[in-house]
């Protein structure tokens, strides 16, 4: 059976990540170099994403050269579709080498997909908004679900998980 899964901020070849820190301090991620990291994002997206699934990957792929970052979604499973982040600045026809759609948004069973979240005053249009570009911060508002890598164990999370995460939270506190 085909699954859909998601996941946002992958910044794969993107060796300043490395040294990004969290609030407290430490490293937002811990890895020894960049290509550890990268083979550890693509180890985990494989263990979990079957060639027939779906992935929504909600913006900021990658930051190599074009043919880097190329080499490195060749090795990913899975039909991909792109939401464009705020670092995904390749051209569009780069991207449809890899991505099935590149979008800006989408709405997936009543979840609008963006990379930023969106103004509160929009999310009540749908049941929450799946969004990413947060990395370890999140909102305090339940409408608001963050799947970048540093919320999801790096692994892409499976889109049943977080809709049965949300509706069983939301109707515990109605």
């Amino acid at each position: 059976m085909t699954k859909t899964f998601l996941i946002s901020d992958t910044h794969f070849g993107h060796r300043n990540i490395l040294k990004f820190l969290r609030a407290d301090g430490s490293p937002l991620r811990v890895f020894n170099n960049i290509e550890e990291h990268d083979e550890y994002l693509i180890h985990q997206w494989n263990s979990t994403v079957k060639p027939e699934d779906k992935v929504y990957h909600l913006g900021d792929v990658g930051f190599k050269n074009f043919t880097g970052l190329s080499e490195i979604l060749n090795k990913l499973n899975g039909t991909k579709i792109l939401i464009r982040g705020n670092h995904d600045n390749f051209k569009l026809s780069q991207y449809q080498q890899h991505f099935k759609d590149v979008r800006a948004s989408h709405t997936l069973d009543k979840f609008v997909l963006t990379h930023i979240p969106i103004h509160p005053a929009s999310v009540e249009r749908w049941s929450a908004n799946i969004h990413g570009h947060l990395h370890a911060n999140t909102l305090d508002d339940p409408r608001y679900i963050n799947v970048s890598v540093e919320q999801i164990g790096y692994t892409p999370i499976d889109f049943e998980k977080i809709r049965s995460n949300y509706y069983n939270h939301t109707s515990h506190n109605s």
